[in-house]
């Protein structure tokens, strides 16, 4: 049995010229990306997030750490399958280019009425000399099959291109993940090294409380003093323990922090817990604005997906377009078995060709046209304010570092002035040249100034963590 069929529709064809010619625009944008020349006066384009993490960090402890939450973070590891489902969107829509092919097995039985033009022929019908045709009548074939959508208008090809570019867009968003996770541990750990600290501080305030308190009881048994005296300073030992449980907390806090972000769960973090003070914060290079458009990956990102959407628009056009899909088959037909291998009566094969394109009804397309070009323009003003938002964090930084500099430098000499002014009031205290409540005023002070110190410390390492996060470093 021979089928051969092609269906060449020129109608259909004009009229789907007459839809390409009606089919809407794009909507032009303006998505060039204009940044400052500089972050203040200079031009000098060394920039710091060149330099790799595990050399900006000194600490080996803190390497260490960060080192396994960019193997165990629970984040990371999402956005590393994000990125295999783009992979597998890659796949998908190249597959979609090739033709589609397949193989069909199937058997069936028909029994038509006597009394019909297809029973009256089929029993007229003599299959061989004297053989009439087989009633009730069985279907047996095995064929090959295949179906191609010609990619006339390039709708399958910028759809992978869109796929592509969104792929490429996991991988940057993926590098984000990075910086944000490095400068996290970092965060994290140095408030631990400062919480340390401060805890120390606290314990040896106490200390120089309990040597005052007992002073004040000999004083006061001398007669020298009163039980008012003896209270204050048992309530400030009492509110300086209390502090140090609260420290212990947060410490305890700061430690599951890093846990999780290390993807493990409570365990003590290693550390060094001496000379905080003495720790500097890296050189900062700001470069120029325009390296953040190379360096940061969430802008790169958010080019992508500018990228993407913009040809996610052409594929949406293209709808408005005819087709063209061709369909073949080749195979064997019989009502028997034993004549599925009679050539040729036997052999089946067919081939299709349809060229459809939309004329009535056209909402739907026009409707997911527009929603693509809202889309591109939703994409480009992320983009812009991406843009936007990276400058304004590298001048926020840039600027707290400095105010930050200025201001532990005055902090470090109001507590080695705090230092000596407790010297002093205890001498003085000891002689009855003060009272006591200047001695009490003098210690809470000094402990204040010391645990802001500390604070501005970690304030000021930790700034220039997020300068080197906010200019792209860390991914590298």
């Amino acid at each position: 049995m021979y089928k051969f069929k092609i269906y060449k529709h020129l109608m259909l064809l004009g009229i789907g010229l007459v839809v390409v010619s009606c089919a809407p625009v794009l909507v032009p944008i303006n998505e060039s990306a204009k940044v400052p020349d500089s972050f203040n006066t200079s031009l000098d384009t060394t920039n710091m997030s060149s330099v790799p993490w595990k050399n900006f960090f000194k600490d080996n402890y803190l390497v260490d750490l960060i080192d396994v939450a960019l193997k165990n973070n629970q984040e990371l590891l999402i956005t590393l399958q994000e990125i295999e489902i783009a992979k597998n969107d890659i796949r998908f829509r190249k597959g979609a280019l090739l033709p589609t092919v397949g193989l069909r097995a199937g058997s069936g039985v028909e029994k038509v009425g006597r009394y019909t033009s297809q029973g009256a022929g089929d029993a007229t019908t003599e299959i061989m000399p004297g053989k009439e045709f087989p009633d009730p009548l069985t279907d047996l074939t095995i064929r090959a099959y295949a179906h191609w959508e010609v990619d006339i208008w390039k709708k399958l090809r910028n759809s992978k291109k869109a796929a592509v570019s969104r792929y490429l867009s996991t991988i940057e968003g993926k590098n984000f993940v990075l910086t944000n996770i490095i400068a996290e541990v970092a965060d994290s750990y140095y408030e631990l090294l400062a919480l340390d600290n401060q805890l120390d501080i606290v314990r040896q305030n106490i200390i120089l409380q309990n040597n005052a308190l007992e002073i004040v009881k000999i004083q006061k048994e001398a007669g020298r003093t009163t039980e008012l005296a003896v209270q204050k300073f048992q309530a400030e030992v009492m509110g300086s323990k209390s502090m140090e449980f609260e420290i212990l907390q947060r410490i305890k806090e700061s430690e599951n922090r890093i846990n999780f972000l290390l993807g493990q769960y409570p365990q003590e973090i290693k550390r060094e817990k001496t000379n905080f003070l003495r720790l500097l914060p890296g050189i900062v290079q700001s470069g120029i604005p325009s390296q953040l458009l190379v360096n940061r990956p969430d802008i790169k990102q958010a080019e992508l997906e500018l990228v993407a959407a913009k040809i996610d628009v052409k594929v949406a056009r293209a709808e408005f377009y005819p087709s063209l899909d061709i369909s073949a088959g080749f195979g064997l037909q019989a009502f028997k078995a034993n004549y599925l291998l009679t050539l040729p009566e036997s052999l089946l094969y067919s081939l299709t060709g349809d060229i459809v394109g939309p004329l009535i009804n056209r909402n739907a397309i026009k409707a997911e046209f527009k929603n693509a070009n809202a889309r591109q323009l939703q994409a480009l003003y992320n983009y812009q304010r991406t843009i936007l938002n990276a400058y304004l964090e590298v001048s926020n930084q840039l600027s707290k570092i400095n105010n930050l500099q200025n201001s532990y430098a005055l902090k470090s000499q109001q507590v080695d002035a705090m230092n000596k002014s407790i010297e002093v009031s205890n001498d003085l205290f000891k002689s009855a040249r003060v009272d006591y409540f200047e001695v009490l005023m003098t210690q809470r002070d000094a402990l204040e100034n010391k645990l802001d110190l500390i604070e501005s410390k970690k304030e000021l390492l930790n700034a220039s963590v997020y300068v080197y996060r906010d200019l792209g470093g860390g991914w590298k």
